[in-house]
């Protein structure tokens, strides 16, 4: 944690949801700064140690703030301060949607010292909803993807590292999803990876010598994330 990361604590579907808002640079000198958009983090497996302060789930939260995105780190129930116990996923994708929801709503971020007085809060609803996860965290993460389309709420992109193929039921996931794994993951194997994702004709970026946690390797996800945002169409350009 350091002077850009907030951890507040906010009303959710079984009590209180802990969370961790990672803020860009900018925003500390400029509460004029446009933002990007908004990026949900997804931690790994509650019942295997994960939290909001998985050194994975840090570096993906910090690339988003590079990029021009606050970022949302939330403890998954059970976890830290976060209420309830683990719900194998389903109590957890709930939990998420409920997080993205707050996330869009400019009452929410006026409520939060930290961002209370920044431009960006006053159109929160309309910026483009970034869903990344670790793990047992992008397993979540496809469920939710998969609902927040069917909402007709769909989120901009979909950040998967060490991706939960072959351990958990993912649902299906857009074509730009971006799949991030170890060469030597092993928690869930590549070949894996490559079998859930070969029928999607989804790509897989694969991190030479890199295990499961990406142990010296956090700077290949951080550069893989930023460099895929390059050419992407850029919200703020737009209005």
């Amino acid at each position: 944690m350091n002077s850009r990361t907030k951890v507040i604590h906010i009303d959710g579907v079984v009590g209180q949801i802990e969370i961790s808002i990672d803020l860009p640079d900018e925003l500390k000198n400029n509460p004029d700064f446009a933002l990007r958009g908004l990026a949900l983090v997804a931690h790994p497996h509650p019942l295997m140690g994960g939290t909001m302060d998985n050194k994975v789930a840090q570096t993906m939260a910090r690339a988003f703030n590079q990029l021009g995105y606050v970022s949302v780190r939330p403890n998954f129930r059970g976890v830290g301060a976060s209420a309830g116990v683990h719900d194998h996923g389903a109590g957890e994708m709930e939990d998420l949607l409920y997080i993205t929801d707050w996330m869009r709503t400019a009452s929410s971020w006026a409520a939060t010292e930290a961002t209370a007085q920044q431009a960006w809060v006053a159109h929160a609803n309309t910026l483009p909803l970034v869903v990344s996860g670790f793990s047992f965290g992008s397993f979540v993460g496809t469920h939710l993807v998969q609902k927040l389309s069917e909402l007709g709420r769909p989120a901009e992109r979909l950040v998967m590292v060490g991706s939960a193929a072959g351990k958990w039921e993912l649902a299906p996931v857009p074509a730009d999803t971006m799949l991030i794994h170890g060469e030597v993951d092993e928690t869930i194997p590549l070949i894996d990876v490559f079998d859930w994702a070969r029928p999607q004709e989804l790509t897989v970026q694969v991190v030479p010598g890199a295990d499961h946690f990406f142990h010296r390797r956090l700077h290949c996800i951080r550069n893989i994330i930023t460099s895929a945002w390059l050419g992407m169409p850029d919200y703020r350009k737009t209005q």
